[in-house]
């Protein structure tokens, strides 16, 4: 079959270009064989990397038709038949056609700086791993006379994140990365993962403690394309979601902000079926009426809202709140069990394929509604905040808390006095 290629290309004194290549392959031809022949017939000046080209290395990630995978791993019939599938699902055919000549792009992964042509700065994704100390510590045990023993059960929860090769597709299509450069990354956190469930490593709380932030696993957006890539089905999203649990599994883990936004999510949902935007940033920025700084930064959002008429004057929860809080209580009653984690964010939904940007992207589908076989158990509720007042104060319609911050811009006016400073804000 005659396939065009158009392979990225860059020098480091150059601006960047796609460059056209056609050959004539076999659809078993894996990408790296024709890039291979590329470099060896046409163009001797292409860069890639590679070595093993049987997916144990990971040398070869690349972005091939918009998603990050290992060039050695895909094939040219797999990637025609895959872009045709997205060709006849989609309404617009005008961005792929079944022509005589199908039409495969490979470009360099992202998130990282390109040194030339398909080959990549990794830097920082290695300065990332190393950030999570991905080595099992155990300074504070006594070493014994042979090897720590580990049973089968405790080795076997280590197989899936030890099938890691390294490759940097999940790095590649983390969106989290894009937003937020401070965000260790899928790769370090599903390693992370591996080191607290391994049972020599003796660092356990201070690991938790580490990865309690908005670097570690509160960074993550669930984007589900780190799960959709990984070549090795290493998981990088449920592992993250392993590792929440056990934060939130602790006897006493500090309430941060990210911590809030999820228990106030999940209890909103499971109230409402939805979110209370009235009660949500009060709850999760403000920390209940107790973080002045928090309840000064809403101002501005606030009143916006309130001068386009967007601000929720009240709250109805949606349909099927039964059913949904149904399915989030059986999560609780299989966690209390002491089955395997569950995350409620992530249960009940299926991950997104990433796809070209002239395909289309299907959102995750719910599963058709079925409660787990275990009997919904109702859920201890959360302790009383520190002040009585609080959970009346959280019930005040949220248009009456603008009113407030509104009186705060008055008072600065008439009183001179910068109490967004003061607050920090400014």
């Amino acid at each position: 079959m005659h396939v065009q290629f158009k392979v990225f290309r860059q020098n480091p004194d150059s601006s960047p270009h796609f460059q056209t290549y056609e050959l004539e392959v076999e659809p078993g031809n894996t990408i790296l064989d024709c890039l291979n022949r590329i470099k060896w017939e046409h163009d001797g000046t292409l860069a890639f990397r590679k070595n093993c080209r049987n997916t144990i290395c990971g040398s070869c990630s690349m972005r091939i038709n918009g998603r990050s995978a290992l060039a050695c791993k895909e094939n040219v019939g797999q990637e025609v038949a895959r872009l045709q599938a997205i060709a006849h699902s989609s309404a617009d055919q005008g961005s792929v056609h079944d022509a005589a000549m199908p039409t495969i792009t490979i470009a360099p992964m992202g998130n990282m700086p390109v040194i030339k042509d398909l080959v990549v700065d990794m830097q920082s994704f290695w300065d990332n791993l190393q950030a999570v100390e991905p080595y099992v510590s155990s300074e504070a045990r006594h070493i014994p006379e042979r090897e720590f023993l580990q049973t089968p059960e405790e080795r076997d929860r280590l197989n899936q994140t030890g099938n890691c090769i390294l490759c940097g597709a999940c790095y590649s299509e983390c969106n989290a990365r894009e937003t937020n450069p401070n965000f260790v990354g899928p790769h370090a956190l599903a390693k992370a993962y591996r080191m607290v469930a391994d049972s020599r490593d003796d660092r356990t709380p201070a690991r938790l403690d580490q990865y309690n932030s908005t670097s570690g696993v509160w960074g993550c957006t669930r984007c589900y394309f780190c799960d959709a890539v990984c070549p090795m089905e290493v998981a990088p999203l449920q592992q993250i979601s392993n590792i929440k649990q056990e934060i939130l599994a602790q006897d006493q883990v500090e309430p941060t902000r990210a911590i809030r936004h999820r228990r106030t999510m999940v209890n909103m949902v499971e109230q409402g079926g939805w979110i209370d935007e009235r009660q949500f940033g009060l709850r999760v920025v403000g920390n209940s009426f107790r973080d002045l700084k928090g309840l000064a930064s809403l101002v501005p959002l606030g009143l916006r809202m309130l001068a386009t008429g967007k601000f929720p004057g009240r709250f109805e929860a949606s349909e099927g709140t039964a059913e949904v809080r149904s399915l989030i209580r059986s999560v609780h009653a299989l966690e209390s069990k002491g089955t395997e984690s569950v995350d409620v964010h992530s249960t009940f939904a299926k991950p997104m394929t990433p796809t070209d940007t002239s395909g289309s992207t299907e959102m995750p589908v719910p599963p058709a509604a079925s409660s787990p076989s275990v009997p919904p158990q109702e859920v201890p509720p959360e302790p009383e905040p520190a002040f009585g007042w609080t959970p009346y104060a959280e019930r005040i319609n949220g248009r009456f808390a603008m009113i407030g911050f509104v009186a705060l811009l008055i008072l600065e006016l008439i009183t001179h006095q910068d109490f967004f400073t003061w607050l920090g804000l400014r």
